[in-house]
């Protein structure tokens, strides 16, 4: 392993994300790396998303901290003015790329984005974002699928899969009391966040229609709630709860729930299918993108293919009828994930993936 010791790494992260990259942070700074977390949009913002007497305030404070801490390398999670900045500056870039932002870009030009201001304020953005991702020094997706996305668009650029740490023991259940839900459940705990992702969850009430004696419960929310919310709404045995704190009250939900279920019409790495395996949950999950990398079919749980009700209620049902075999598959999940996503491991694999990006 490249030797970590030594490297001053600034990581700007979206709010959303902030207690994850906090947790990588402290987990590199047991490698030997000095590692500062800020939120990007309040070191720097700009249009669409401020005042203009902002901009150059935010500016400012961009370079400010730059030459304070003076790092080797930035690692943000998201394009945008603060990565811009890091440019300007002339600093390695490395850029976490989450999610298919090309294809969610054009999801939100199909749905909610449409409105002439909302063009004119997506266009500036996608081009500095295209800047980001063109000069930076490396990308790293976070799982496979992702990187093969990557590689097509950018064949001359470093590119390595660098998956998602997390933490076991925060995720350990056993002394954790539940939320009082009905059983036999299904839980779901997932954002509505994009389109692409959140509309196969339609295929949701044709489940419950087969399984009346089972509670599904869903955690979470977004701007297309209200596309989904009404359909699922109409059945007895439905439970919205909005978003959770976390991560105590996902935590909590996790221990009470008899399966976890990811109907997802695309995904790359979601945290919220290692948090269940570490609660030692079966898991049912979407034969998509990179979400057969973080479990096990048949082993941690069970892949379902997309717009097939009737394979997820046989799924359900094998699991409820099944309950040692259940068990066996929560066991093998926490195995699993302990195993393949510990942070020691992801922060050896970002070092070897930053290091020859940065010199």
């Amino acid at each position: 392993m490249t030797d970590a010791a030594g490297m001053r790494l600034l990581i700007g992260s979206a709010p959303s994300k902030l207690f994850h990259q906090k947790e990588f942070a402290t987990a590199m700074s047991r490698k030997g790396t000095e590692c500062k977390v800020v939120i990007d949009s309040d070191i720097h913002d700009g249009f669409p998303n401020r005042r203009v007497s902002s901009w150059f305030q935010t500016a400012k404070r961009a370079n400010q901290l730059f030459d304070e801490f003076e790092p080797d390398a930035v690692l943000i999670d998201r394009n945008g003015h603060f990565a811009k900045a890091v440019l300007d500056k002339g600093l390695p870039l490395l850029v976490q790329l989450r999610g298919d932002h090309w294809s969610e870009m054009q999801w939100y030009k199909e749905t909610i984005g449409r409105g002439p201001v909302k063009r004119v304020g997506r266009y500036i953005k996608s081009k500095m974002e295209e800047r980001c991702f063109r000069e930076s020094s490396a990308i790293l997706p976070i799982c496979n699928y992702l990187r093969d996305v990557v590689e097509r668009r950018y064949p001359d650029k470093p590119v390595s899969t660098i998956y998602q740490g997390i933490d076991p023991a925060r995720w350990d259940s056993a002394d954790m009391d539940g939320m009082d839900l009905k059983h036999p459940c299904v839980g779901l705990l997932q954002s509505a966040n994009i389109w692409g992702k959140a509309r196969e969850m339609l295929v949701l009430p044709r489940v419950m229609e087969a399984l009346p004696d089972v509670t599904f419960y869903w955690a979470g929310d977004g701007p297309y709630r209200d596309r989904i919310l009404p359909q699922l709404s109409k059945h007895d045995n439905f439970v919205w709860l909005g978003n959770l704190d976390y991560p105590d009250a996902v935590n909590r939900y996790l221990a009470e729930i008899d399966i976890y279920a990811l109907i997802s019409g695309i995904d790359m790495s979601p945290l919220t299918l290692q948090e269940a395996q570490l609660a030692q949950k079966p898991v049912i999950a979407t034969d998509v993108g990179g979400i057969p990398e973080l479990m096990r079919d048949k082993i941690t749980g069970f892949l379902v293919k997309r717009q097939n009700p009737k394979d997820v209620v046989a799924r359900i049902s094998e699991l409820l009828c099944d309950e040692s075999g259940a068990r066996e598959m929560g066991r093998n999940g926490r195995r699993f994930v302990q195993d393949n996503f510990n942070w020691d491991k992801i922060c050896d694999d970002f070092v070897k993936a930053a290091n020859p990006a940065i010199g």
